[in-house]
């Protein structure tokens, strides 16, 4: 088994969390999320992202709005919905609950 196959997987299993939570802080263009992704080292491109964005959208999780550009063609923003928050709120819990025990389980013995 490879790496970095383990670690790929690992980080498309917490995109949604991430993508959810970055949406709670303000809304934003497709863009600034894969600029705030990379910034935290979870390497993401277009094609990942927007399918993820759909999906979630679809859910009911996400709503936009398009918004004219200066500099090309308008943008649509996303945005969590009252569902998504809740989703997340969901989530963080959730999230919490699996560090403890991972954490708990990985932990080194103190000597």
């Amino acid at each position: 088994m490879k790496l970095e196959n383990t670690k790929a997987q690992m980080r498309k299993g917490i995109l949604e969390f991430c993508i959810l939570s970055i949406l709670n802080k303000q809304e934003a263009y497709p863009s600034e999320i894969i600029a705030a992704l990379k910034d935290a080292k979870l390497i993401v491109v277009e094609g990942t992202l927007y399918p993820l964005l759909t999906r979630l959208k679809n859910s009911e999780l996400l709503t936009y709005r398009w918004e004219e550009s200066p500099s090309g063609p308008p943008r649509k923003y996303y945005s969590l919905t009252k569902m998504g928050s809740t989703f997340l709120e969901e989530l963080s819990t959730t999230w919490d609950e699996l560090n403890t025990a991972v954490t708990k389980i990985t932990q080194k013995p103190q000597s």
